[in-house]
């Protein structure tokens, strides 16, 4: 309907096949008139309503509903195949209308392309364009009191309202709704000027949307475990920042929870921070939007992480921000609101890694460990199940994992460290074999001792480098399946695996497969005794340890290793003065004899050979110190059975290492405690031992309760063993000593004589008071 006078040709574009126009004058004089002229046009021609190509999109204008003037349906719409106008598109629309449009996609989230598009709905009472002022497109009820479209966010007039919408200009931005469905309302009021051409959108999919693993609470506060991760199937998560519409005070939240144990991940691989560009309710100062990342299962102020803020913050794109617990939350809050998605554009993903320690985690260390004897006594370790650590190393720093052992002498006093297996890949820029292993770039294992011998837990502890110049480090770059068994020496042990940084995260990163795997054992407890002997010409050690009964409760098994060191250039005898088993069974205990330079027991000794211990051979200097390193024998006892059933002593005894025969046999060997090797016979010898041997120890140790003679059990001669009862026990006739027998009779007459006057003096006494 219109009325009064326009000089601005309108077009009209009929959404039927008829058109009727009816004229009403209630005066009509010559002033009156009115013309238009009309013509069919074919829809090939009509760009803007039906755009190019419109026999290949039959339903680009959507369905209308049967009975209806301009009620439409669009079904999976996409590409922006679909046109949503007003009726008489590009022309004017009619006044007195009631529009509803249903939009349809095939996927999340459905957009309305209708930035920058021409907007012009209004309805204003006026006569003309040129009297009626231009209003900006304005959003709400209050500011639309006559056009307006409505936009709701699902199926019908029941879903929530995005917005109400009036005015003329381009449209600044586009709606993008939460799910597949938009509703449409279009008002128009019953009377108005014939001036507004309407609207026109472009009808598609916003193609960010991802199905995140996790479970959604409201409409954006989800809930990320790493069960439904793994659920999934996939390796890492993902969630996008919100690319639908929101209202003002929007916060949506992520909640990133692992298992006890495990750590939390998060990277963006793309980020980008702009200005908020279609704020529904526009506010002052800084961060109307702002994307938080907190340390914790809620949005703890106190261990934020870091902030993102649409004002000042620049994005950071591939940089890990990593949980310390189990758990990492984001909370992305806008005080503005928006038509067509966030100001903080990203792309996040996260993913879980096992950071349970074998051990006790050091504070500060990302995966160094300590096991103590005081919490496990043995136990199984292999390198860090957490993988992140070999992507997060810088550039130039190897990868780094040290594993300490530490004992006490109360409880142990030595550690038993078995590499079961090593498993490193190939290095891609080092193919080369390892030759060097301490030298190479290679990823490598090393185990040394970080204490002196002797030294206590308060002495600075030996650094890497300084072993290495000592030569007391063991070194395994190379993949084996067979164990390397290190025993300390000392009550601590470190344990340090070195990767290459070069290649660590190619690797290694989300290698499930360990790079090795250990065991260990903390052994020699107090009832074993000291755990070295230093070099002494004879000695002895007694199982168990006397002095720590009674203040140590015996274990249910135990293992005692001794090291005895032994001088250079000295022949070793040992033997058993006693020894008893709890069974004759090896696996209630069993003591072995270890050399070294031989994998293998020199000579094992149970219940059921304990005749073995009776006559040991002699061991000489080459065979104690094969690469000319200390010499020493070890003994190692392992007893299954309560450790208080079995008991025995070890003695020995040092001999010289005399020069050998031409069939490299020994000469002979002797010991004196003054004398010289080179000495003869019968010039050194305090004490010949029996035998055929002709060896000779210091007149010290005879009859000193061990037999430091070696070999004489079987021996038919005359002489004498060091320990013979012939020897050591001998009947003497006492003699007297004249002079104490004189002293003695003497005192005893000078008491005699004494007692005599006293008795007289008092007879003498007694007299006198009589006569009186």
């Amino acid at each position: 309907m219109f009325c009064g006078e326009s000089e601005q040709p309108q077009t009209f574009m009929s959404e039927t096949s008829f058109v009727k126009v009816v004229f009403h004058a209630e005066n009509f004089t010559d002033q009156t008139y009115f013309s238009f002229d009309t013509r069919a046009e074919q829809q090939l021609v009509v760009y803007l309503r039906y755009g190019q190509h419109p026999e290949l999109y039959p339903n680009r204008r959507g369905e209308v509903v049967q009975g209806s003037y301009c009620e439409r349906i669009f079904r999976d719409c996409r590409l922006q195949t679909c046109y949503v106008q007003s009726p008489a598109y590009p022309g004017v629309y009619p006044r007195n209308l009631h529009c509803r449009y249903y939009l349809n996609t095939r996927l999340p989230f459905i957009k309305l392309y209708i930035e920058n598009e021409e907007f012009n709905i209004d309805g204003q009472r006026c006569e003309n364009i040129m009297t009626c002022p231009m209003r900006p497109i304005s959003s709400g009820e209050e500011n639309c009191p006559y056009d307006y479209i409505k936009i709701y966010d699902g199926k019908n007039e029941f879903s929530p309202v995005i917005g109400t919408f009036c005015g003329m200009g381009k449209f600044p931005y586009s709606i993008i709704g939460t799910s597949q469905d938009l509703f449409v309302e279009f008002v128009s009021s019953p009377a108005g000027p014939l001036l507004n051409t309407g609207f026109h959108f472009n009808v598609g999919n916003w193609p960010g949307h991802v199905d995140t693993a996790g479970s959604r609470n409201g409409t954006c506060d989800w809930l990320l475990s790493s069960d439904s991760l793994r659920a999934s199937g996939d390796s890492e998560g993902i969630f996008l920042s919100v690319a639908h519409w929101y209202p003002p005070h929007t916060s949506c939240t992520y909640l990133m929870q692992g298992e006890e144990g495990e750590i939390v991940r998060l990277y963006f691989p793309s980020f980008r921070i702009n200005r908020i560009e279609s704020p529904i309710h526009p506010v002052e100062g800084d961060c109307g939007e702002s994307l938080t990342l907190y340390d914790a299962s809620w949005p703890d102020d106190s261990k934020i992480i870091k902030t993102f803020c649409d004002t000042f913050s620049k994005a950071m794109e591939k940089h890990d921000f990593v949980s310390t617990g189990n758990s990492l939350f984001v909370r992305f809050e806008s005080k503005t609101g928006s038509y067509s998605g966030s100001s903080l554009y990203y792309w996040a993903h996260y993913d879980f890694f096992n950071n349970t320690k074998l051990g006790e985690a050091v504070p500060g260390k990302q995966c160094d460990e300590v096991f103590a004897s005081w919490k496990q006594t043995k136990g199984w370790l292999r390198s860090p199940l957490n993988t992140l650590i070999y992507k997060q190393s810088q550039s130039s720093e190897d990868v780094t994992c040290l594993y300490r052992f530490v004992t006490d002498k109360r409880l142990f006093a030595r550690i038993i460290l078995t590499i079961t297996n090593v498993y490193f890949k190939e290095h891609p820029y080092n193919p080369g074999p390892c030759t060097n292993c301490l030298e190479d770039r290679v990823d490598k294992l090393v185990v040394w001792e970080p204490l002196p011998p002797g030294s206590n837990a308060s002495h600075p502890p030996i650094t890497l480098d300084k072993a290495a110049q000592n030569g007391g480090v063991t070194c395994l770059c190379n993949r084996q399946a067979f164990a390397t068994q290190i025993v300390s020496k000392g009550e601590q042990l470190n344990l340090q695996l070195i990767v290459d940084s070069a290649h660590s995260a190619m690797s290694y990163f989300k290698h499930a497969a360990s790079l090795f795997e250990a065991t260990y054992e903390f052994v020699h407890g107090p009832l074993c005794g000291p755990a070295v002997v230093q070099p002494v010409t004879e000695g002895e050690i007694h199982y168990p340890y006397y002095e720590a009964i009674g203040y140590v409760e015996p274990p249910r098994s135990i293992r005692c290793i001794w090291e005895i060191k032994v001088n250079r250039d000295r022949d070793f005898w040992l033997h058993f003065d006693r020894i008893k088993f709890a069974s004759k069974s090896c696996d209630d205990g069993i003591v072995d004899i270890l050399l070294k330079g031989r994998p293998e027991p020199f000579l094992s000794i149970c219940g059921e050979n304990v005749s073995l211990a009776k006559e040991l051979p002699i061991l000489s200097a080459s065979e104690l110190s094969p690469d000319g390193s200390e010499p020493s024998v070890t003994i190692q006892f392992v007893g299954r059975t309560s450790p208080t059933r079995a008991a025995f002593k070890v003695a020995w005894t040092e001999m010289f290492h005399l020069p050998r025969n031409v069939d490299g046999t020994l000469m002979s060997s002797r010991l004196t405690e003054g004398g010289h090797p080179d000495d003869v016979m019968g010039d050194g010898c305090e004490f010949a031992c029996p035998g055929e041997k002709d060896l000779c120890i210091p007149a010290r140790l005879v009859c000193n309760g061990v037999v430091n003679c070696p070999n004489v059990s079987d021996y038919k001669g005359t002489a004498f063993s060091d320990e013979a009862t012939e020897l050591c026990v001998k009947e003497t006739t006492p003699e007297i000593n004249w002079a104490y027998v004189w002293a003695a009779a003497v005192a005893t007459l000078l008491l005699t004589c004494f007692g005599c006057v006293c008795m007289c003096r008092r007879c003498c006494r007694y007299c006198c008071r009589d006569d009186d």
